[in-house]
């Protein structure tokens, strides 16, 4: 294959869920700007707003609301989705998430639930149900979003850092179960992110905003259009030789 056609996604139909907002806008415009045909997720009626958006602007996208939380309506989502995508799907994005802040101790066991159930157990369930189409097929693209708290423990948020190290192994073991099957799954790491989940670090008085800025090789926090270019390269046969990989789009952080 050439160079010029490794990067070609042009027809393909993706899923993408978080797709409203922030990083999964991102990826979701990404994709269709590349000429696939997508179907957003999100948990409110915005979701068929930002869908007529992306119409607007001559992309084939639908959008389907459902709340991850409920395990039936993960099933039921995925349904639709492949649905309104004419039976079939080439690559899932899972960029859904929530997080909670406690600390330790004091953690709700019912948050605790809640974010283990929409950050992890759906997006297996996800993977699983995409799995047994693009395995029938021998094709397929699975890009997980993990996050730095894969690596890190975080503070006060034991939940999502126990669903972000979740996220990254179920990467590798369903690589290990289905890379010689022709289905590709690997993760993308993102950094600081500015988006609606970073408001309170994102406020400049915050002394945590100051902290994790000046670690930041690249000198600014990311943004949707920074996971553009990963997100692409995962999705096309550029990537036909990576599995499991957990892949930092955090402006160097990581590594500092």
């Amino acid at each position: 294959m050439n160079a010029q056609t490794l990067f070609d996604i042009r027809g393909k139909k993706a899923i993408v869920t978080g797709g409203t907002r922030g990083l999964g806008f991102g990826m979701a415009e990404g994709l269709m700007e590349s000429g696939c045909e997508a179907v957003i997720v999100g948990t409110t009626d915005k979701v068929f707003d930002v869908a007529d958006g992306f119409k607007s602007r001559g992309f084939a996208c639908h959008g389907v609301r459902a709340d991850f939380s409920q395990r039936e309506e993960v099933y039921r989502a995925f349904r639709e989705c492949v649905e309104r995508l004419g039976g079939d799907v080439d690559i899932l994005v899972t960029a859904h998430g929530i997080q909670r802040r406690h600390s330790a101790e004091d953690f709700p066991i019912n948050e605790w639930d809640e974010v283990l159930s929409v950050n992890l157990d759906s997006v297996f369930i996800l993977c699983q149900e995409a799995g047994k189409i693009m395995l029938r097929k021998n094709s397929g693209k699975i890009i997980l979003v993990a996050s730095m708290i894969s690596w890190f423990g975080g503070q006060t948020i034991p939940a999502y850092a126990a669903s972000k190290g979740g996220v990254a192994q179920l990467a590798k073991a369903l690589s290990n179960d289905w890379f010689s099957r022709g289905v590709n799954v690997n993760a993308i790491a993102p950094g600081y992110m500015a988006t609606e989940m970073n408001t309170a670090l994102l406020d400049r008085a915050n002394p945590r905003y100051g902290q994790i800025t000046a670690r930041i090789p690249a000198g600014r926090w990311g943004t949707p259009d920074d996971m553009k270019g990963a997100c692409i390269f995962l999705a096309s046969h550029a990537s036909d030789y990576l599995g499991g990989a957990v892949i930092p789009v955090d402006g160097g952080y990581l590594v500092k």
